[in-house]
């Protein structure tokens, strides 16, 4: 059986794959599988991965009939996921040499259920560090306790899947799997669910996961409808939030964050389509009148001026019952 599952979601990546493929080459070692998943690409990718299947040591490739997005297409890896730990890389990034064995190497010392991992941003030529918010390193802790404080960045914030590693006990109780079918915000239910639910995490300095920046087909850059996905994303986030027996001390985080997404999004509304902007003035309005309205208050006004009133002027736009209660998103 394999100590390590590499989950790897491809979909129109053909520039890149080539690129990603080499690293976990790099990387492979006997007692490794590397999980591709062809997400019904419509380019050259497929051909790259069918010879990646003969040629990758440890190279086990699934293919989807239909797009299904990078939730989706983790969820089919994870289920075909044999290995003791997993942990995922997109198709789009790439990895220094020997980086997983080291990686595999610090959760089996610490033996906790995740562990967290620093990454390299790449922006066309340009690198640049980006550090887990957690200050404590290589000291096993309860992953609740590095939710809070509400009012700075912390670990729930840095919610890059392929940015750790995960004990395959996660998986059996059922907190490693995506919500199907979210095509943005993907990670934010779930590194919240895993802050939540799961018994022992630790953070450790080990650098390298490339994560590249600017991909012009990356959802990140397109201003489509597929982005609204991230009011559904952190609906989830509060609704589930909202039942945990620690709730009420820890929402005020969840809709501080939902409100700073929200803020970014609307502050850019530019790159969508009219109808698309107006769908998102329409969902933020109904989320915020969702929203536990003394948390909201409470937020808003420790909020800077300018976000806070834009979210106020959002939030006093009438709703109709059916957007009000709508947990998905169209045009």
């Amino acid at each position: 059986m394999p100590k390590l599952s590499v989950i790897v979601p491809f979909y129109n990546v053909q520039q890149y794959a080539p690129d990603t493929l080499t690293s976990l080459r790099s990387n492979a070692r006997e007692d490794f599988e590397f999980i591709l998943v062809d997400d019904c690409s419509t380019d050259a990718t497929s051909d790259i991965l069918t010879r990646a299947e003969r040629e990758l040591p440890g190279a086990v490739l699934v293919r989807h009939e239909k797009n299904g997005g990078l939730a989706t297409a983790r969820n089919t890896g994870i289920d075909k996921a044999r290995g003791d730990y997993l942990t995922f890389l997109d198709g789009d990034d790439w990895l220094a040499p020997g980086y997983f064995p080291r990686l595999l190497a610090s959760i089996e010392q610490l033996g906790c259920d995740f562990v967290r991992t620093d990454h390299v941003q790449c922006t066309a030529r340009a690198r640049s560090i980006h550090r887990v918010p957690h200050g404590r390193r290589g000291t096993v802790m309860n992953p609740r306790e590095a939710i809070l404080p509400a009012d700075r960045s912390t670990s729930v914030d840095y919610a890059y899947a392929w940015a750790g590693i995960y004990h395959r006990r996660l998986v059996d109780r059922g907190l490693l799997h995506f919500t199907d079918g979210l095509r943005t915000a993907e990670d934010r239910p779930w590194i919240w669910k895993l802050h939540r639910e799961a018994d022992t995490f630790a953070v450790v300095g080990l650098l390298g996961v490339y994560y590249r920046r600017g991909v012009a087909s990356s959802l990140t850059q397109i201003g489509d409808v597929r982005q609204l996905d991230f009011i559904r994303a952190f609906d989830q986030v509060i609704e589930e939030t909202a039942r945990d027996a620690e709730g009420e001390k820890l929402l005020p985080k969840a809709v501080r964050t939902y409100c700073a997404i929200m803020t970014h999004h609307l502050g850019s509304i530019e790159r969508f389509e009219p109808a698309v902007a107006r769908k998102l003035r329409s969902l933020c309005a109904a989320a915020l009148k969702r929203m536990p309205q003394d948390v909201l208050a409470e937020v808003m006004d420790s909020m800077d001026v300018q976000r806070a009133s834009a979210l106020r002027r959002v939030r006093r736009r009438p709703v109709a019952a059916r957007t009000m209660a709508a947990r998905t998103v169209a045009v």
